[in-house]
């Protein structure tokens, strides 16, 4: 499960994050590209852009439900 105080500092400020637990398998890019991206020094992904629409929304939670290390959290502020 995602932890809010252990979320990577590249997040958006908003509902979804990325904590430190994320092991840059590239699935929430892949399944929500309009709000995951890469933070290529670092190695992990974080939220670039909070959902603006429903089909986002689905997107960020169907990434969120894949994340195979639970690094997604939807408890963001």
């Amino acid at each position: 499960m995602a932890d809010l105080e252990d979320k990577n500092v590249e997040n958006v400020p908003g509902k979804f994050y990325v904590d430190s637990q994320c092991i840059d398998c590239d699935l929430c890019r892949e399944t929500a590209p309009n709000n995951f991206t890469r933070a290529d020094d670092e190695g992990y992904s974080f939220v670039f852009k909070q959902p603006a629409n429903g089909e986002e929304l689905a997107q960020c939670i169907e990434a969120m439900e894949g994340c195979p290390v639970e690094a997604i959290g939807e408890d963001g502020d």
